[in-house]
């Protein structure tokens, strides 16, 4: 199945006087972690998932994501990661879409991103007011590499 997400940075002084649902904590880290493949485990709230990616192309790239048992995750997460990185979502619904915006905790706090997956590459969509510069070609902002910033 193919992810085609844009990444956007997000203006905190905005972000922080908009009205937003709870937000859910996440802790990834990675098993694998290249160019062409990354395997990714991740605990959003009381669900693991196993989650493997490839390579991007533009904004596109093959996805395959799994639910696996909570204990798994967090056993797999302790043993066969050195790193990982805990974010702070928040589901924010505009039209027919939906962002996904992640506030950054630990050496990476301060940053916020934006996602936001569409159907097609040349899919039109509204931007938020609280969304900046358009980060999604940028590989300094995935989060397999952002990891190496822990």
């Amino acid at each position: 199945m193919n992810e085609i997400e844009y990444k956007f940075l997000v203006d905190s002084e905005k972000w922080c006087v908009i009205n937003k649902p709870e937000g859910q904590l996440i802790v990834q880290g990675f098993i694998y972690n290249s160019k062409e493949c990354v395997v990714r485990i991740r605990i959003k709230g009381d669900k693991g998932f196993l989650t493997i990616k490839g390579e991007t192309v533009g904004i596109t790239r093959k996805e395959f994501e799994y639910e696996i048992p909570l204990k798994d995750a967090e056993e797999i997460i302790s043993s066969f990661t050195k790193k990982y990185i805990r974010k702070v979502r928040y589901e924010i619904p505009q039209g027919k879409h939906t962002w996904e915006v992640d506030v950054f905790e630990g050496p990476l706090e301060g940053l916020i991103l934006a996602e936001l997956e569409v159907e097609s590459e040349d899919e039109q969509f509204e931007l938020p007011e609280w969304v900046t510069e358009n980060v999604s070609h940028d590989p300094n902002y995935y989060n397999a590499v952002l990891i190496e910033k822990n």
